[in-house]
Protein backbone atom coordinates (compact mmCIF):
# COMPACT_ATOMS: atom_id res chain seq x y z
CA UNK A 1 0.00 0.00 0.00
CA UNK A 2 1.37 3.43 -0.97
CA UNK A 3 1.72 6.36 1.41
CA UNK A 4 -1.31 7.93 -0.26
CA UNK A 5 -3.35 4.81 0.43
CA UNK A 6 -2.35 4.82 4.09
CA UNK A 7 -3.37 8.45 4.48
CA UNK A 8 -6.84 7.76 3.12
CA UNK A 9 -7.91 4.33 4.33
CA UNK A 10 -9.50 4.23 7.77
CA UNK A 11 -9.28 0.74 9.20
CA UNK A 12 -9.57 -0.71 5.70
CA UNK A 13 -12.75 1.29 4.94
CA UNK A 14 -12.88 3.14 1.63
CA UNK A 15 -13.04 6.93 1.80
CA UNK A 16 -14.97 9.41 -0.32
CA UNK A 17 -15.01 13.07 -1.26
CA UNK A 18 -17.85 14.98 -2.96
CA UNK A 19 -16.94 18.13 -4.90
CA UNK A 20 -19.92 20.39 -5.52
CA UNK A 21 -20.48 23.05 -8.18
CA UNK A 22 -23.57 25.15 -8.82
CA UNK A 23 -26.74 26.13 -7.04
CA UNK A 24 -28.43 25.24 -3.75
CA UNK A 25 -30.03 22.20 -5.39
CA UNK A 26 -26.56 20.80 -6.08
CA UNK A 27 -25.45 21.43 -2.50
CA UNK A 28 -28.55 19.62 -1.25
CA UNK A 29 -27.97 16.75 -3.70
CA UNK A 30 -24.38 16.46 -2.47
CA UNK A 31 -25.63 15.97 1.09
CA UNK A 32 -27.71 13.09 -0.28
CA UNK A 33 -24.74 11.64 -2.15
CA UNK A 34 -22.67 11.75 1.03
CA UNK A 35 -25.48 10.06 2.95
CA UNK A 36 -25.75 7.32 0.32
CA UNK A 37 -22.02 6.64 0.38
CA UNK A 38 -21.86 6.51 4.17
CA UNK A 39 -24.89 4.22 4.17
CA UNK A 40 -22.92 1.96 1.82
CA UNK A 41 -19.99 1.83 4.25
CA UNK A 42 -17.72 4.60 2.95
CA UNK A 43 -16.27 7.22 5.30
CA UNK A 44 -15.53 10.83 4.52
CA UNK A 45 -11.90 11.47 3.55
CA UNK A 46 -9.85 13.40 6.13
CA UNK A 47 -9.71 17.14 5.63
CA UNK A 48 -6.79 18.24 3.45
CA UNK A 49 -6.25 14.73 2.10
CA UNK A 50 -4.59 14.45 -1.30
CA UNK A 51 -7.25 12.20 -2.81
CA UNK A 52 -10.00 9.91 -1.56
CA UNK A 53 -10.70 6.35 -2.66
CA UNK A 54 -13.83 7.66 -4.40
CA UNK A 55 -14.07 11.24 -5.72
CA UNK A 56 -17.53 12.38 -6.85
CA UNK A 57 -18.03 15.51 -8.96
CA UNK A 58 -21.54 16.96 -8.61
CA UNK A 59 -21.60 19.27 -11.60
CA UNK A 60 -23.41 22.34 -12.90
CA UNK A 61 -24.10 23.05 -16.58
CA UNK A 62 -25.20 26.66 -16.26
CA UNK A 63 -21.92 28.38 -17.07
CA UNK A 64 -20.33 28.33 -20.52
CA UNK A 65 -17.01 27.03 -19.18
CA UNK A 66 -18.52 24.41 -16.85
CA UNK A 67 -17.21 21.55 -18.99
CA UNK A 68 -13.71 23.03 -19.21
CA UNK A 69 -13.61 23.27 -15.42
CA UNK A 70 -14.74 19.67 -15.03
CA UNK A 71 -12.27 18.21 -17.53
CA UNK A 72 -9.47 20.26 -15.98
CA UNK A 73 -10.22 18.75 -12.58
CA UNK A 74 -10.55 15.27 -14.05
CA UNK A 75 -7.20 15.68 -15.79
CA UNK A 76 -5.61 16.66 -12.47
CA UNK A 77 -6.85 13.42 -10.91
CA UNK A 78 -5.80 11.13 -13.78
CA UNK A 79 -2.17 10.56 -12.67
CA UNK A 80 -3.28 10.08 -9.05
CA UNK A 81 -5.75 7.42 -10.14
CA UNK A 82 -3.12 5.72 -12.31
CA UNK A 83 -0.75 5.54 -9.34
CA UNK A 84 -3.41 4.23 -7.01
CA UNK A 85 -5.19 0.98 -8.00
CA UNK A 86 -8.77 0.83 -6.80
CA UNK A 87 -9.41 4.58 -6.80
CA UNK A 88 -12.70 5.52 -8.50
CA UNK A 89 -14.05 8.75 -10.02
CA UNK A 90 -17.75 9.49 -10.52
CA UNK A 91 -19.39 12.42 -12.31
CA UNK A 92 -23.01 13.38 -11.65
CA UNK A 93 -25.26 16.43 -11.75
CA UNK A 94 -26.49 18.65 -14.57
CA UNK A 95 -23.40 18.44 -16.79
CA UNK A 96 -23.47 14.64 -16.55
CA UNK A 97 -27.15 14.66 -17.50
CA UNK A 98 -26.33 16.83 -20.52
CA UNK A 99 -23.07 15.31 -21.79
CA UNK A 100 -23.63 11.63 -20.93
CA UNK A 101 -21.25 9.44 -23.00
CA UNK A 102 -19.06 12.43 -23.88
CA UNK A 103 -17.53 12.44 -20.40
CA UNK A 104 -16.15 8.91 -20.66
CA UNK A 105 -14.88 9.56 -24.20
CA UNK A 106 -12.99 12.67 -23.10
CA UNK A 107 -11.90 11.23 -19.74
CA UNK A 108 -11.80 7.41 -20.07
CA UNK A 109 -10.45 7.09 -16.52
CA UNK A 110 -13.88 8.06 -15.13
CA UNK A 111 -15.66 5.04 -13.60
CA UNK A 112 -19.26 6.23 -13.20
CA UNK A 113 -21.48 8.83 -14.88
CA UNK A 114 -24.96 9.38 -13.42
CA UNK A 115 -27.60 12.06 -13.87
CA UNK A 116 -29.84 14.34 -11.84
CA UNK A 117 -32.69 11.84 -11.73
CA UNK A 118 -30.88 8.78 -10.37
CA UNK A 119 -28.45 9.94 -7.70
CA UNK A 120 -29.66 7.09 -5.51
CA UNK A 121 -27.88 4.62 -7.83
CA UNK A 122 -24.36 5.89 -7.10
CA UNK A 123 -23.22 3.16 -4.65
CA UNK A 124 -24.55 0.40 -6.96
CA UNK A 125 -22.86 1.91 -10.01
CA UNK A 126 -19.53 2.22 -8.18
CA UNK A 127 -19.66 -1.44 -7.15
CA UNK A 128 -20.68 -2.52 -10.65
CA UNK A 129 -17.80 -0.54 -12.17
CA UNK A 130 -15.40 -2.16 -9.72
CA UNK A 131 -16.59 -5.71 -10.40
CA UNK A 132 -16.93 -5.37 -14.18
CA UNK A 133 -13.81 -3.20 -14.49
CA UNK A 134 -15.46 -0.85 -16.97
CA UNK A 135 -17.17 2.53 -16.84
CA UNK A 136 -20.84 2.62 -15.92
CA UNK A 137 -22.96 5.33 -17.57
CA UNK A 138 -26.55 5.46 -16.39
CA UNK A 139 -28.72 8.51 -17.06
CA UNK A 140 -32.41 8.29 -16.11
CA UNK A 141 -34.85 10.37 -18.15
CA UNK A 142 -37.24 10.94 -15.25
CA UNK A 143 -36.99 11.14 -11.48
CA UNK A 144 -36.59 7.72 -9.87
CA UNK A 145 -36.93 8.82 -6.24
CA UNK A 146 -37.52 12.22 -4.70
CA UNK A 147 -34.12 13.35 -3.32
CA UNK A 148 -35.44 13.85 0.20
CA UNK A 149 -36.32 10.16 0.48
CA UNK A 150 -32.60 9.33 0.30
CA UNK A 151 -30.22 9.24 3.29
CA UNK A 152 -28.39 12.48 4.06
CA UNK A 153 -25.13 13.61 5.56
CA UNK A 154 -25.93 17.22 6.45
CA UNK A 155 -23.05 19.69 6.57
CA UNK A 156 -24.68 21.66 9.41
CA UNK A 157 -26.04 20.40 12.71
CA UNK A 158 -28.30 23.42 13.20
CA UNK A 159 -29.51 24.36 9.69
CA UNK A 160 -30.88 22.22 6.88
CA UNK A 161 -32.14 22.34 3.31
CA UNK A 162 -35.59 20.83 2.68
CA UNK A 163 -36.51 20.24 -0.94
CA UNK A 164 -40.21 20.80 -1.64
CA UNK A 165 -40.09 20.37 -5.42
CA UNK A 166 -37.72 19.50 -8.21
CA UNK A 167 -37.69 20.54 -11.84
CA UNK A 168 -39.04 23.64 -13.54
CA UNK A 169 -41.95 24.41 -15.89
CA UNK A 170 -40.49 27.68 -17.21
CA UNK A 171 -38.78 28.18 -20.58
CA UNK A 172 -36.31 31.00 -19.90
CA UNK A 173 -34.13 31.32 -22.98
CA UNK A 174 -30.87 31.53 -21.02
CA UNK A 175 -31.47 28.48 -18.84
CA UNK A 176 -30.84 24.80 -19.46
CA UNK A 177 -32.05 23.55 -16.08
CA UNK A 178 -35.57 22.44 -17.17
CA UNK A 179 -34.01 20.21 -19.85
CA UNK A 180 -31.75 18.60 -17.25
CA UNK A 181 -33.97 18.39 -14.17
CA UNK A 182 -37.31 17.93 -15.92
CA UNK A 183 -40.77 19.35 -15.30
CA UNK A 184 -41.73 20.48 -11.83
CA UNK A 185 -42.65 17.70 -9.44
CA UNK A 186 -43.99 18.60 -6.00
CA UNK A 187 -43.72 16.64 -2.78
CA UNK A 188 -46.78 16.06 -0.68
CA UNK A 189 -47.13 18.67 2.10
CA UNK A 190 -47.34 15.94 4.74
CA UNK A 191 -44.01 14.45 3.64
CA UNK A 192 -42.34 17.86 3.76
CA UNK A 193 -43.64 18.67 7.22
CA UNK A 194 -42.71 15.20 8.49
CA UNK A 195 -39.14 15.73 7.31
CA UNK A 196 -38.97 19.14 8.98
CA UNK A 197 -40.31 17.73 12.25
CA UNK A 198 -37.68 14.98 12.13
CA UNK A 199 -34.94 17.55 11.54
CA UNK A 200 -36.15 19.69 14.44
CA UNK A 201 -36.16 16.62 16.68
CA UNK A 202 -32.49 16.15 15.75
CA UNK A 203 -31.69 19.71 16.86
CA UNK A 204 -32.10 21.70 13.62
CA UNK A 205 -33.55 25.15 14.31
CA UNK A 206 -33.39 26.71 10.83
CA UNK A 207 -34.64 25.26 7.56
CA UNK A 208 -34.55 26.58 4.01
CA UNK A 209 -37.27 25.39 1.67
CA UNK A 210 -35.81 24.62 -1.75
CA UNK A 211 -37.32 24.59 -5.22
CA UNK A 212 -36.19 25.66 -8.67
CA UNK A 213 -39.13 28.06 -8.49
CA UNK A 214 -40.04 27.46 -4.89
CA UNK A 215 -43.23 29.53 -4.80
CA UNK A 216 -44.65 27.68 -7.81
CA UNK A 217 -45.14 24.82 -5.35
CA UNK A 218 -48.66 23.49 -5.75
CA UNK A 219 -48.89 23.56 -9.54
CA UNK A 220 -48.20 19.83 -9.65
CA UNK A 221 -50.74 19.04 -6.92
CA UNK A 222 -53.41 21.46 -8.05
CA UNK A 223 -53.40 24.02 -5.23
CA UNK A 224 -52.32 27.57 -6.10
CA UNK A 225 -52.11 28.54 -2.41
CA UNK A 226 -50.09 25.47 -1.40
CA UNK A 227 -46.90 27.44 -0.79
CA UNK A 228 -48.45 29.99 1.56
CA UNK A 229 -50.21 27.15 3.41
CA UNK A 230 -46.86 25.37 3.75
CA UNK A 231 -45.24 28.49 5.24
CA UNK A 232 -48.06 28.81 7.78
CA UNK A 233 -47.78 25.11 8.65
CA UNK A 234 -44.05 25.58 9.31
CA UNK A 235 -45.04 28.26 11.81
CA UNK A 236 -46.81 25.64 13.92
CA UNK A 237 -43.78 23.36 14.33
CA UNK A 238 -42.51 23.73 17.88
CA UNK A 239 -38.75 24.27 18.09
CA UNK A 240 -38.41 25.54 14.51
CA UNK A 241 -37.03 29.04 14.96
CA UNK A 242 -36.23 30.18 11.43
CA UNK A 243 -37.77 29.42 8.04
CA UNK A 244 -36.33 30.67 4.76
CA UNK A 245 -36.97 29.77 1.12
CA UNK A 246 -35.23 30.12 -2.22
CA UNK A 247 -35.68 30.99 -5.00
CA UNK A 248 -39.15 32.35 -5.80
CA UNK A 249 -40.22 33.49 -9.26
CA UNK A 250 -41.93 36.89 -9.61
CA UNK A 251 -44.61 35.32 -11.83
CA UNK A 252 -45.84 33.15 -8.95
CA UNK A 253 -45.40 35.65 -6.13
CA UNK A 254 -48.96 36.17 -4.91
CA UNK A 255 -50.50 38.22 -2.12
CA UNK A 256 -51.26 35.14 0.01
CA UNK A 257 -47.50 34.38 0.14
CA UNK A 258 -46.74 37.93 1.31
CA UNK A 259 -49.43 37.63 3.99
CA UNK A 260 -48.05 34.26 5.15
CA UNK A 261 -44.54 35.73 5.40
CA UNK A 262 -45.76 38.70 7.43
CA UNK A 263 -48.05 36.71 9.73
CA UNK A 264 -45.88 33.65 10.46
CA UNK A 265 -43.36 34.58 13.19
CA UNK A 266 -40.67 32.05 12.29
CA UNK A 267 -40.66 32.95 8.57
CA UNK A 268 -37.71 35.31 8.37
CA UNK A 269 -37.95 38.89 7.00
CA UNK A 270 -35.83 38.01 3.99
CA UNK A 271 -36.62 37.59 0.31
CA UNK A 272 -34.34 36.54 -2.52
CA UNK A 273 -36.23 37.19 -5.77
CA UNK A 274 -34.37 37.10 -9.11
CA UNK A 275 -34.83 40.16 -11.32
CA UNK A 276 -32.45 39.17 -14.18
CA UNK A 277 -33.13 42.44 -16.06
CA UNK A 278 -35.01 45.67 -15.48
CA UNK A 279 -35.83 46.08 -19.18
CA UNK A 280 -39.21 44.88 -20.41
CA UNK A 281 -37.68 44.25 -23.84
CA UNK A 282 -34.94 42.04 -22.42
CA UNK A 283 -37.34 40.27 -20.04
CA UNK A 284 -39.50 39.39 -23.05
CA UNK A 285 -36.46 38.04 -24.92
CA UNK A 286 -35.57 36.03 -21.81
CA UNK A 287 -39.15 34.66 -21.70
CA UNK A 288 -39.55 35.97 -18.18
CA UNK A 289 -43.30 36.23 -17.59
CA UNK A 290 -43.29 39.54 -15.69
CA UNK A 291 -42.29 43.11 -16.44
CA UNK A 292 -40.61 45.91 -14.49
CA UNK A 293 -43.86 47.32 -13.09
CA UNK A 294 -44.96 43.90 -11.79
CA UNK A 295 -41.57 43.27 -10.14
CA UNK A 296 -41.42 46.63 -8.38
CA UNK A 297 -45.05 46.18 -7.32
CA UNK A 298 -44.13 42.99 -5.46
CA UNK A 299 -41.22 44.74 -3.74
CA UNK A 300 -43.56 47.55 -2.65
CA UNK A 301 -46.09 45.09 -1.21
CA UNK A 302 -43.42 43.12 0.65
CA UNK A 303 -41.97 46.28 2.19
CA UNK A 304 -45.43 47.48 3.23
CA UNK A 305 -46.14 44.17 4.98
CA UNK A 306 -42.60 43.55 6.32
CA UNK A 307 -40.85 46.92 6.76
CA UNK A 308 -37.49 45.47 7.84
CA UNK A 309 -37.30 42.83 5.09
CA UNK A 310 -33.92 42.46 3.39
CA UNK A 311 -34.43 41.81 -0.31
CA UNK A 312 -31.76 40.36 -2.57
CA UNK A 313 -31.75 39.40 -6.23
CA UNK A 314 -29.95 37.95 -9.26
CA UNK A 315 -29.15 40.11 -12.30
CA UNK A 316 -27.69 39.15 -15.69
CA UNK A 317 -25.72 41.83 -17.54
CA UNK A 318 -25.15 41.72 -21.29
CA UNK A 319 -27.98 39.45 -22.43
CA UNK A 320 -28.06 39.26 -26.26
CA UNK A 321 -29.62 42.39 -27.72
CA UNK A 322 -29.34 44.42 -24.50
CA UNK A 323 -28.95 48.11 -25.43
CA UNK A 324 -27.60 50.96 -23.33
CA UNK A 325 -31.21 51.99 -22.72
CA UNK A 326 -32.10 48.46 -21.58
CA UNK A 327 -29.21 48.48 -19.15
CA UNK A 328 -30.27 51.87 -17.79
CA UNK A 329 -33.65 50.31 -17.00
CA UNK A 330 -31.86 47.67 -14.91
CA UNK A 331 -30.02 50.41 -13.02
CA UNK A 332 -33.36 52.16 -12.48
CA UNK A 333 -34.89 49.06 -10.87
CA UNK A 334 -31.81 48.62 -8.66
CA UNK A 335 -32.18 52.20 -7.44
CA UNK A 336 -35.91 51.79 -6.81
CA UNK A 337 -35.75 48.35 -5.18
CA UNK A 338 -32.74 49.14 -2.98
CA UNK A 339 -31.59 45.55 -2.69
CA UNK A 340 -29.63 44.56 0.39
CA UNK A 341 -27.53 42.40 -1.90
CA UNK A 342 -27.41 41.47 -5.59
CA UNK A 343 -25.73 38.48 -7.19
CA UNK A 344 -24.61 39.86 -10.53
CA UNK A 345 -23.62 37.74 -13.52
CA UNK A 346 -22.09 38.57 -16.86
CA UNK A 347 -24.11 36.73 -19.48
CA UNK A 348 -22.38 33.61 -20.75
CA UNK A 349 -23.69 31.23 -23.37
CA UNK A 350 -25.26 28.03 -22.12
CA UNK A 351 -24.90 25.45 -24.90
CA UNK A 352 -28.31 24.09 -25.80
CA UNK A 353 -30.26 27.24 -24.84
CA UNK A 354 -32.09 29.53 -27.31
CA UNK A 355 -30.16 32.58 -26.07
CA UNK A 356 -26.86 31.02 -27.17
CA UNK A 357 -28.03 31.23 -30.79
CA UNK A 358 -29.56 34.72 -30.62
CA UNK A 359 -28.32 37.63 -32.69
CA UNK A 360 -26.91 40.65 -30.88
CA UNK A 361 -24.33 38.93 -28.67
CA UNK A 362 -22.72 41.75 -26.69
CA UNK A 363 -18.94 42.32 -26.90
CA UNK A 364 -17.07 41.34 -23.76
CA UNK A 365 -15.70 44.88 -23.27
CA UNK A 366 -19.22 46.36 -23.24
CA UNK A 367 -20.52 43.69 -20.85
CA UNK A 368 -17.58 44.28 -18.50
CA UNK A 369 -18.16 48.05 -18.42
CA UNK A 370 -21.86 47.62 -17.67
CA UNK A 371 -21.11 44.99 -15.04
CA UNK A 372 -18.70 47.28 -13.23
CA UNK A 373 -21.23 50.12 -13.21
CA UNK A 374 -23.90 47.83 -11.79
CA UNK A 375 -21.60 46.44 -9.09
CA UNK A 376 -20.52 49.95 -8.07
CA UNK A 377 -24.15 51.10 -7.77
CA UNK A 378 -25.20 48.04 -5.78
CA UNK A 379 -22.19 48.34 -3.45
CA UNK A 380 -23.25 51.90 -2.67
CA UNK A 381 -26.85 50.87 -1.99
CA UNK A 382 -25.84 47.83 0.08
CA UNK A 383 -23.69 50.03 2.29
CA UNK A 384 -26.45 52.62 2.73
CA UNK A 385 -28.98 49.91 3.60
CA UNK A 386 -26.58 48.28 6.07
CA UNK A 387 -25.96 51.63 7.77
CA UNK A 388 -29.65 51.68 8.67
CA UNK A 389 -28.95 48.67 10.91
CA UNK A 390 -26.55 50.64 13.14
CA UNK A 391 -28.07 51.09 16.60
CA UNK A 392 -30.51 48.20 16.18
CA UNK A 393 -30.54 45.32 18.66
CA UNK A 394 -30.56 42.02 16.76
CA UNK A 395 -30.68 38.33 17.57
CA UNK A 396 -27.94 36.48 15.71
CA UNK A 397 -27.84 32.74 15.19
CA UNK A 398 -24.18 31.88 15.67
CA UNK A 399 -22.70 30.54 12.44
CA UNK A 400 -19.95 28.03 11.85
CA UNK A 401 -16.92 29.37 10.03
CA UNK A 402 -18.55 32.31 8.20
CA UNK A 403 -16.16 34.92 9.56
CA UNK A 404 -12.83 34.16 7.90
CA UNK A 405 -10.99 36.68 10.09
CA UNK A 406 -12.75 35.81 13.34
CA UNK A 407 -9.75 33.95 14.75
CA UNK A 408 -7.45 36.98 14.44
CA UNK A 409 -10.05 39.59 15.44
CA UNK A 410 -11.30 37.55 18.45
CA UNK A 411 -14.83 37.75 17.10
CA UNK A 412 -17.57 35.29 16.24
CA UNK A 413 -20.11 35.56 13.43
CA UNK A 414 -23.82 35.03 13.08
CA UNK A 415 -26.81 35.63 10.86
CA UNK A 416 -29.52 38.16 11.68
CA UNK A 417 -33.16 37.23 11.03
CA UNK A 418 -32.95 38.99 7.65
CA UNK A 419 -29.82 36.89 6.86
CA UNK A 420 -27.34 39.74 7.11
CA UNK A 421 -23.92 38.57 8.28
CA UNK A 422 -22.76 40.18 11.53
CA UNK A 423 -19.49 39.81 13.43
CA UNK A 424 -19.62 40.27 17.20
CA UNK A 425 -17.21 40.42 20.13
CA UNK A 426 -16.55 37.00 21.58
CA UNK A 427 -18.19 36.83 25.02
CA UNK A 428 -16.65 35.22 28.09
CA UNK A 429 -19.49 32.70 28.12
CA UNK A 430 -19.14 29.73 25.77
CA UNK A 431 -21.07 30.23 22.54
CA UNK A 432 -21.65 27.40 20.07
CA UNK A 433 -22.84 27.41 16.44
CA UNK A 434 -26.63 27.24 16.58
CA UNK A 435 -26.85 29.26 19.81
CA UNK A 436 -28.46 32.71 19.69
CA UNK A 437 -26.86 35.96 20.90
CA UNK A 438 -28.36 39.41 21.28
CA UNK A 439 -26.15 42.30 20.19
CA UNK A 440 -26.28 45.98 19.28
CA UNK A 441 -24.97 46.84 15.82
CA UNK A 442 -22.29 49.55 15.97
CA UNK A 443 -20.83 49.63 12.44
CA UNK A 444 -21.83 48.68 8.89
CA UNK A 445 -19.82 47.74 5.81
CA UNK A 446 -21.33 46.90 2.40
CA UNK A 447 -21.31 43.15 3.06
CA UNK A 448 -21.37 42.76 6.84
CA UNK A 449 -22.28 44.35 10.16
CA UNK A 450 -20.23 44.72 13.36
CA UNK A 451 -21.33 44.57 17.00
CA UNK A 452 -18.24 45.85 18.80
CA UNK A 453 -19.77 46.17 22.26
CA UNK A 454 -20.39 43.38 24.76
CA UNK A 455 -22.92 40.69 23.92
CA UNK A 456 -26.20 41.57 25.61
CA UNK A 457 -27.51 38.03 25.97
CA UNK A 458 -26.56 34.43 25.13
CA UNK A 459 -29.28 31.83 24.66
CA UNK A 460 -28.09 28.25 24.56
CA UNK A 461 -30.25 26.21 22.20
CA UNK A 462 -31.02 22.63 21.23
CA UNK A 463 -29.31 23.45 17.94
CA UNK A 464 -26.13 24.31 19.83
CA UNK A 465 -26.47 21.05 21.75
CA UNK A 466 -26.74 19.19 18.42
CA UNK A 467 -23.61 20.91 17.10
CA UNK A 468 -21.71 20.05 20.29
CA UNK A 469 -22.82 16.42 20.14
CA UNK A 470 -21.81 16.08 16.49
CA UNK A 471 -18.43 17.70 17.14
CA UNK A 472 -17.73 15.42 20.10
CA UNK A 473 -18.67 12.33 18.09
CA UNK A 474 -16.50 13.45 15.16
CA UNK A 475 -13.50 14.00 17.45
CA UNK A 476 -14.07 10.59 19.03
CA UNK A 477 -14.12 8.83 15.64
CA UNK A 478 -11.03 10.72 14.55
CA UNK A 479 -9.20 9.62 17.69
CA UNK A 480 -10.21 5.99 17.11
CA UNK A 481 -9.16 5.99 13.44
CA UNK A 482 -5.86 7.68 14.25
CA UNK A 483 -4.72 4.67 16.30
CA UNK A 484 -1.32 5.38 17.81
CA UNK A 485 -0.48 8.23 15.44
CA UNK A 486 0.57 11.38 17.27
CA UNK A 487 -0.38 14.93 16.29
CA UNK A 488 -1.86 18.20 17.43
CA UNK A 489 -5.55 19.06 17.02
CA UNK A 490 -6.43 21.85 14.58
CA UNK A 491 -7.08 25.14 16.33
CA UNK A 492 -9.20 28.00 15.04
CA UNK A 493 -12.41 28.72 13.18
CA UNK A 494 -14.02 25.70 11.50
CA UNK A 495 -14.14 25.60 7.72
CA UNK A 496 -17.13 27.44 6.23
CA UNK A 497 -20.20 25.55 5.16
CA UNK A 498 -20.60 25.07 1.39
CA UNK A 499 -21.85 28.29 -0.15
CA UNK A 500 -24.05 28.04 -3.18
CA UNK A 501 -24.40 30.93 -5.50
CA UNK A 502 -27.75 32.33 -4.62
CA UNK A 503 -29.16 31.31 -7.90
CA UNK A 504 -27.17 30.18 -10.88
CA UNK A 505 -28.74 32.88 -12.95
CA UNK A 506 -31.48 30.41 -13.83
CA UNK A 507 -34.18 31.13 -11.25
Amino acid sequence: MSSIDRSQSVGGTRTYEVRTYGCQMNVHDSERLAGLLEGAGYVRAPEGADAADVVVFNTCAVRENADNKLYGNLGHLAPKKAARPGMQIAVGGCLAQKDRDTIVKKAPWVDVVFGTHNIGKLPVLLERARVQEEAQVEIAESLEAFPSTLPTRRESAYAAWVSISVGCNNTCTFCIVPALRGKEKDRRPGDILAEIETLVAEGVSEITLLGQNVNAYGSDIGDREAFSKLLRACGKIEGLERVRFTSPHPRDFTDDVIAAMAETPNVMPQLHMPLQSGSDTVLKAMRRSYRQERYLGIIEKVRAAIPHAAISTDIIVGFPGETDEDFEQTLHVVREARFAQAFTFQYSKRPGTPAAEMDGQIPKKVVQERYERLVALQEEISWEENKKQVGRTLELMVAEGEGRKDDTTHRLSGRAPDNRLAHFTKPDQEVRPGDVVTVEITYAAPHHLLAEGPVLDVRRTRAGDAWEKRTTEKEGKAAQSAGVLLGLPKIGVPEPLPVAASGCGCD
